[in-house]
């Protein structure tokens, strides 16, 4: 068999035809629609994951067997069933038209084969193993481990300086607000890991897992956010300039930013600051601690005939001062789960406050300090007992406070 002739399909608005409505057509499908192409889908059935994109109309659906006619208009085929005489009718009715046709059944007998992908960014990298699938499956694992480790790909997100009327100027380079997660540096989504990989500067918060900066690129300039000095409104000031100045000098800054960046954390403030000076922005949400820390506790924030509904609120202003937006008096109204994230200093208030308004002073309780780390602690109580159990404990932040019948649900 000849080598094949490596090639990278622009398929935005042009026909693609899909024959199998099976786990292959599962499989192919997205990939498809990630690069644009109007996807006509031709099976008897569908698995409920590509049901999910016809009713969502991502593509259209003829619930029959294929036709000849069915590839009028298009430029690729895919033949995603198991059936080599059905195949081969879809592969002649191709070749007829000239049209390249990829046959999940038979390698030999298709025009085009799918090679084994990995994206990393705007870069994509298809693997042919010769006609071995599980060797180019196992040559694209070892590209991403290159890729995910930053090895081989050099300041992926880096602008190039571009020429201006006035002589040679950086273009404007942009930001991306990440979510590094709740403390396990392996919690971070794989978006925002990547970007991580290809920034110039990275501006860090204190919560942010270390062992992620530890693994920046050589000649990253690292600000730690924590540092900056001020009261908590002029740093913020400080933190919305340097994201705006050395974007605007030409690098990708990653402003990396514990659980997600827009619980509690002043993503928006920043994006906001990015907008008006003309700096692109992305955002990459991350895993909240409201959540993961109770799961890694063993507590579930909503189970099935306990809780159908949790509340997630700051504490860091105490219930009586004119500065708080919460209403504490609905809150303890509710049957739901309730999570306070940075209460430790006010639980006692907070807490007195709730069963003042009728949140029962029995309602089981929980803290988790340091949640998902090795340093993870975990204190069970009430919420009539709770704040000076976490005194006697010895319990300090960073602490996720979890009220409700949640807590010891998974117990035994």
């Amino acid at each position: 068999m000849s080598s094949p002739y490596p090639l990278g399909l622009r398929l935005a608005g042009l026909r693609v035809v899909v024959v199998g409505g099976g786990a292959v057509a599962t499989r192919r499908v997205p990939a498809l629609l990630d690069a644009g192409a109007d996807v006509l889908l031709v099976s008897p059935e569908l698995t409920p994951a590509l049901r999910a994109h016809v009713d969502a109309g991502r593509l259209r659906w003829e619930p029959r067997r294929f036709a000849p006619d069915d590839l009028d208009g298009a430029w690729l085929v895919q033949a995603a069933i198991d059936d080599p005489a059905a195949a081969a009718v879809v592969s002649d009715a191709a070749a007829e038209r000239r049209i390249f046709c990829v046959r999940a059944d038979d390698r030999a007998a298709a025009t085009a084969w799918t090679p084994a992908v990995t994206r990393h960014g705007p870069v994509t990298v298809a693997v042919l193993g010769g006609g071995d699938p599980r060797r180019a499956m196992s040559v694209r694992d070892a590209v991403r481990a290159l890729l995910s480790a930053g090895k081989g790909v050099e300041s992926v997100g880096q602008r190039s300086p571009v020429d201006t009327p006035g002589g040679r100027e950086p273009a404007v380079g942009r930001v991306a607000l990440v979510g590094a997660g709740p403390g396990d540096p392996e919690l971070i989504t794989v978006k925002g890991w990547r970007l991580l990989t290809e920034a110039d500067v990275v501006v860090a918060d204190r919560l942010v897992p270390g062992l992620l900066l530890d693994e920046l690129r050589a000649g990253v300039e690292l600000v730690d956010a924590s540092k900056i000095p001020y009261g908590p409104s002029r740093a913020q000031e400080e933190i919305n300039r340097i994201l705006v100045d050395r974007a605007l000098a030409g690098a990708f800054v990653v402003r990396l930013k514990g659980g997600d960046p827009y619980v509690f954390g002043r993503g928006g403030e920043e994006l906001l600051a990015c907008a008006a000076a003309g700096v692109p922005v992305t955002v990459v949400p991350g895993v909240t601690s409201s959540i993961a820390a109770p799961a890694a506790a063993g507590i579930p924030v909503t189970h099935r005939a306990v809780a159908h509904e949790f509340t997630v609120v700051s504490g860091h202003v105490p219930p009586d001062s004119p500065a708080s937006l919460v209403r504490w008096d609905a809150l303890a109204g509710l049957r739901g789960t309730l999570v306070i994230l940075m209460g430790l200093k006010n639980l006692a208030a907070i807490t007195e406050t709730l069963i003042a308004h009728g949140r029962p002073a029995q309602t089981p309780a929980a803290v988790v300090q340091e949640g998902t780390t090795g340093g993870q602690r975990v204190l069970r109580s009430t919420l009539g007992a709770v704040a000076a159990d976490v005194v006697a404990a010895g319990l300090r932040p960073p602490a996720v406070v979890v009220v409700g019948d949640v807590v010891g649900t998974l117990d035994g």
